[in-house]
């Protein structure tokens, strides 16, 4: 009898596609998840007989080998799903036989290539049946990324937009991000991402044989998001220049990013910020299968020496030394968190891990951050693998403010030190709404819990005991000091002062506030009051001084007396950066001596609404009001919309918005056609070259044809 060969393969596609939530993802290949079994059908010459079996190969990377668990070979038999690639015929009908294939739940994720044929004694012969993608499983509870929650799993790895909480701690604004991780060759790109990073270009085949780990995975993607070691996807730029490349705040989106990056031939896109990063890279983890979610961090510190206080250098206005300030304290800064386990660590460490694309400090020599367990995080142990003691500076470091003087010394003053860590928030799961997860990262401030955790990682940061060496933590430029060395708390001065905004801070209009001063003995005081303000950059670095002056207030006895302050809109609209942020300080010099330094970050508020008008239904074109208001007091022309959308438009949508009338208000209609079914968010960003991009989004709730 003639042998048998494969004839022709039909990969099931809407059926494995259903069964493995890669439904989204465009094809043409197979995309399927491990640990799961997946069907496909063969045409064969002929039917086979009783003698006859089925032989499979399966491969991954270059150099497969069955050593390096990237290559298998086996027959069919008993299907099931464990410790090895298995397969079984599921239906013989004539000349074709339905298989089921199961990966093992820790197979290497990425591009494997699929191999048939059929054994007859010792003769075995096989043709290439084609190519299919193996993704991690957050529905496989023996996978290292298994997330129990539906919900969870349909938010954080199958939602493609999402919001990034920006702003300052006490204003916090939602902006809309869309991630597209299901967008045409975006997953391709992810791919690229792997391929391409150093660890794969020195050994490519152990490279891919370690991508059955999340933890060795997401680590690769923290280094090549951004570009300082790599030729990776992203390069930053915080000096508020964007010249040659597209500023952080007009990116929408990552798919722009990732498309630029690989038509570019993989040349670092300009520019981004954290925000820029945590999207990206929550685009390629969510695209990999690994459940993840963006995170913003509101008063974030930057500890570069370590000793877990940000120590800032001020001059008697308040304004700070640059030169001498190492640490700083952002008025946010943003990362992501990803859902595994850590068979590193042990379980008591699973869950979420701290992940961070900016390139701040360099970890085993390369700019990255993480994964770094929250768990970990909270109960202090800054030790473990991989950056804790980064991070725990990050949401715990004490903020102390020095006085410097021309002679060189230096004088602590009373601020507020635990300002450092507030507000931690995510999206919420199945809304827009923000959810506080400081309680995550560590106890209540200043409960006796938080301070003996506090000490504890103090004493691990002092001198850790990791992979069996001594390790020192390193001290910064001389200035740095160890916590121990660390002078008395500033003692407490005999007044109080605060900040107060008497009118809402608006774009194009004046500021009006109070510096709010409190005498809290019963004996008059006679305060120097020195304030300055400046532009600053989100990072609270500035930009250009917009004010300086002196006042000397007298104070009765426990009195409490307002300092009017008004900064004109012509004093700052020159210097005003695209993050809208200003910030105020007080040096206050009392009696004997004292000082007391007052700060305020303020954020400048604009106006966009959008509003769907009528149902959205697949295929069927519906109306969207987008109603801007002009900020200034002059007119205005040459404004656009800039609208994105996955599965609502193909790209992007520009559209002329007409000339605005001084503070004047316009609506702009337009119309989407809707590609997909299911929640999806519509960004609009009013674009100007008289003021920064004013964003705006709006989710819709697409509904399917009938």
């Amino acid at each position: 009898m003639a042998g048998v060969r494969v004839t022709g393969v039909d990969w099931q596609w809407p059926r494995n596609g259903a069964a493995h939530h890669t439904q989204e993802y465009p094809g043409p290949e197979l995309v399927v998840r491990r640990g799961q079994v997946f069907t496909f059908t063969l045409e064969l010459s002929r039917p086979l007989d009783s003698e006859e079996d089925l032989v499979f190969t399966v491969q991954t990377g270059p150099q497969a080998s069955e050593a390096l668990r990237t290559r298998a070979v086996f027959q069919t038999s008993e299907l099931e799903v464990g410790g090895a690639w298995t397969a079984a015929k599921e239906e013989q009908e004539g000349n074709t036989v339905t298989v089921g294939l199961a990966s093992p739940p820790d197979a290497a994720v990425g591009r494997y290539l699929l191999r048939a044929g059929v054994a007859s004694g010792r003769r075995h012969s096989d043709r290439k049946l084609g190519e299919f993608v193996l993704l991690f499983n957050p529905w496989c509870p023996e996978d290292d990324v298994f997330l129990a929650s539906e919900e969870e799993r349909q938010e954080y790895v199958l939602n493609d937009s999402g919001v990034i909480f920006r702003g300052v701690e006490k204003r916090i604004r939602a902006q809309g991000w869309n991630f597209g991780q299901f967008e045409e060759d975006i997953l391709n790109i992810c791919l690229s991402i792997l391929d391409r990073s150093p660890s794969h270009q020195h050994d490519p085949a152990t490279d891919v044989s370690c991508r059955q780990d999340p933890v060795y995975v997401t680590r690769v993607v923290s280094a090549m998001v951004n570009s300082n070691n790599d030729r990776g996807v992203v390069q930053g730029q915080w000096q508020g220049k964007y010249g040659g490349g597209t500023s952080p705040l007009h990116w929408r989106g990552s798919v722009a990013i990732l498309h630029k990056w690989s038509k570019g031939r993989f040349k670092p896109v300009k520019y981004g910020q954290c925000w820029v990063f945590a999207g990206v890279m929550c685009t390629v983890l969510r695209c990999l299968g690994i459940a993840t979610r963006v995170v913003s961090n509101f008063n974030s510190a930057h500890d570069t020496d370590r000793n877990l206080s940000v120590d800032k250098y001020v001059d008697s206005f308040g304004r700070t030394l640059e030169d001498l300030t190492e640490d700083s304290m952002w008025n946010f800064h943003v990362w992501n968190e990803s859902w595994f386990a850590r068979q590193d660590l042990g379980p008591s460490y699973n869950g979420w891990q701290v992940l961070d694309a900016t390139p701040q400090e360099e970890s085993e020599g390369v700019f990255r951050c993480g994964p770094a367990s929250v768990t970990a995080i909270r109960e202090g142990d800054v030790h473990l693998a991989h950056d804790g003691s980064f991070v725990f500076a990050e949401v715990n470091a004490d903020y102390v403010t020095w006085l410097w003087s021309e002679d060189e010394s230096r004088e602590r003053v009373y601020s507020d030190t635990k300002k450092v860590g507030r507000c931690i928030s995510t999206k919420a799961v199945g809304s827009d709404s923000r959810v506080d997860i400081t309680g995550l990262y560590k106890y209540p401030e200043g409960s006796r819990k938080e301070r003996q955790v506090y000490s504890k990682a103090l004493r691990k940061l002092l001198s850790v005991e990791a992979s069996g060496r001594r390790a020192r933590v390193r001290r910064g430029g001389g200035r740095g000091l160890w916590r121990d060395d660390l002078l008395e708390p500033a003692h407490k001065p005999s007044i109080t002062g605060k900040f107060k905004v008497l009118e809402p801070p608006v774009l194009g209009h004046d500021l009006k506030l109070a510096l709010c001063l409190t005498n809290l003995i019963s004996r008059v005081q006679r305060v120097q009051v020195n304030l300055s303000g400046a532009t600053i950059l989100y990072t609270r670095k500035p930009v250009a001084e917009i004010l300086r002056e002196s006042h000397t207030v007298r104070l009765g006895p426990e009195e409490e007396k307002k300092l009017p302050i008004a900064i004109a809109y012509s004093q700052y609209k020159d210097n005003l950066t695209e993050d809208k942020k200003i910030l105020l300080a007080a040096m206050c010099l009392a009696p004997k001596g004292q000082k007391l330094l007052v700060e305020k970050d303020i954020t400048l508020e604009d106006f966009i609404a959008v509003k769907v008008l009528g149902p959205a239904v697949v295929g069927v074109a519906v109306v969207v009001e987008v109603t801007v208001v002009n900020p200034l007091s002059e007119t205005v022309e040459g404004c656009m919309l800039m609208v994105e959308g996955s599965g609502l438009l193909q790209g992007q949508l520009s559209i002329d918005v007409p000339g605005l009338e001084p503070r004047g208000r316009a609506a702009v209609r337009f119309s989407i056609t809707p590609s997909r079914s299911g929640p999806r968010q519509l960004q609009v960003d009013l674009v100007s070259p008289h003021f920064s991009d004013i964003k705006g989004f709006v989710v819709l709730h697409v509904a399917t044809a009938k």
